[in-house]
């Protein structure tokens, strides 16, 4: 079985399928080594580390650097979050899904939002953003592709007007597009969970926020997959911050030894 057949079986155990989001090797090895079945980069933790702001402003190729040095060294299978798809053309979305896909990438996260160049986020039409899915799910059965199109949908996070019904139809529409998972990062309030799990028959999968329910709950309102997005890495930024002030502050090595 590949990877990519493991990675869809992960997402129909009866367990809460927890993905290790990373930013890099070492992170991605401290996952594996942790008993975590599966990692996921997190777009977010990669452009700051690489100095750039979140939303497309690193290019793929530089992305496409990091997933290779995560992929050939780890076992378990790796998600890749290309955000819009780093264009706004399909042929080229698609071909970067292949680039992903030769490399042994098991999953992608593709969101219906875009930053534009006065780093303003905008979301797509959901009928439009329906018709790409539509193409690049075509694409991947015309070339017996195997990969996990996890599709990201941003009523919540955006803040948008009536944020849940915005996702519920969203969410239908994707799921006939071909989607094989619907992710709403922002979503915590647990009816709201519930009536999402309920309008759709693929997986759904939520995001660490200061009030989403604990692990237990999201099992029991049917939620099958959730990640930590770029918080741990945001922790560990600030831990080693911390650590530099420590030093600085009294002018001696002696605080990174207590």
């Amino acid at each position: 079985m590949s990877k990519a057949d493991d990675f869809k079986t992960l997402h129909q155990q009866d367990n809460l399928l927890h993905i290790g989001n990373v930013w890099d090797l070492q992170s991605a090895l401290a996952f594996e080594k942790m008993g975590y079945q599966a990692v996921g980069t997190s777009s977010a933790a990669i452009a700051d580390m690489l100095g750039y702001d979140d939303g497309e402003q690193m290019s793929f190729d530089e992305l496409l650097s990091v997933v290779e040095s995560i992929q050939r060294r780890i076992s378990i299978p790796l998600t890749v979050d290309i955000e819009g798809g780093y264009s706004r053309d399909i042929d080229d979305i698609i071909r970067h899904i292949d680039q992903l896909h030769t490399m042994g990438v098991a999953g992608i996260n593709l969101e219906d939002s875009f930053v534009d160049e006065t780093k303003q986020r905008h979301i797509i039409d959901a009928s439009d953003f329906g018709n790409t899915i539509k193409s690049i799910k075509s694409h991947l059965t015309k070339h017996s592709i195997d990969i996990f199109l996890n599709i990201r949908t941003d009523p919540f996070l955006m803040g948008l007007d009536s944020p849940l019904e915005q996702t519920l139809e969203r969410a239908e529409k994707y799921q006939a597009a071909g989607a094989d998972g619907i992710f709403v990062p922002c979503i915590t309030n647990e009816s709201d969970i519930k009536r999402l799990v309920e309008s759709v028959s693929i997986p759904v999968n939520v995001m660490a926020m200061p009030t989403l329910p604990s692990f237990i709950t999201l099992k029991e309102l049917g939620v099958k997959r959730v990640s930590s997005g770029s918080f741990i890495y945001e922790r560990t930024k600030k831990v080693f911050n911390e650590t530099l002030e420590n030093i600085e502050k009294g002018q001696s090595f002696d605080s990174l030894f207590q």
